[in-house]
């Protein structure tokens, strides 16, 4: 990873109706480092809940430019609740497409990420529901400290999803993906789903 560069990517704060989520949406909505904002409902493996076992279930959920800018936003608004910056390092694929995006699905890999980036990709590039695929670094805040610390926090991937069905089929279909990864030798773990609600920017 190349520390100095402006990495874009996602972020997801807790949102709880009050005034400092309220003023943080606001202040997103008129930011140029912000690309989109959504509401989304969040769900997490069972694993991955025992490592951040203060997330939650509504997020706000961003695509940013510049990590560096987005984490200070962050910083400031840490709660008991998990916030989540996933900043890409890595494409995969990025594909143009008219239909918005309305589903994120996140997944961790065991081993290397870059020994395995051509095999996933060449498999990515049959979805024609992926919009973009991409490397994450995860970085999380959090007023309580987590018991224990996530392993693979530099080997997540991305899935950025526009499909038209409803989140249950979508789920379905990014889990298939997952399944055709794995049978390839390639142990790839859900992390967490997130599934539109409403686009607010």
């Amino acid at each position: 990873m190349e520390p100095n560069l402006k990495k874009s990517g996602y972020v997801c704060v807790p949102y709880t109706h009050d005034e400092a989520s309220l003023k943080l949406k606001n202040d997103w909505t008129s930011s140029r480092n912000i690309k989109s904002i959504y509401f989304v409902t969040a769900t997490f493996s069972e694993d991955s809940k025992s490592y951040f076992p203060s997330s939650t279930s509504h997020y706000l959920m961003a695509k940013f430019k510049d990590t560096e800018k987005i984490t200070k936003d962050v910083a400031k608004f840490t709660t008991e609740n998990t916030s989540f910056i996933f900043s890409i390092y890595g494409k995969i694929l990025s594909k143009d497409s008219d239909i918005a995006q309305n589903f994120l699905a996140m997944y961790y890999l065991e081993s290397d990420a870059q020994e395995n980036i051509s095999e996933i990709t060449s498999l990515m590039l049959k979805k024609d529901k992926i919009q973009y695929s991409g490397i994450v670094h995860l970085s999380t805040f959090c007023n309580i400290s987590p018991k224990f610390t996530f392993p693979y926090s530099n080997k997540i991937i991305v899935l950025d999803v526009n499909d038209e069905r409803s989140p249950q089929s979508t789920s379905k279909y990014c889990e298939k993906i997952r399944l055709d990864i794995c049978r390839k030798g390639i142990v790839m773990n859900n992390f967490a789903s997130f599934s539109v609600l409403e686009k607010l920017k």
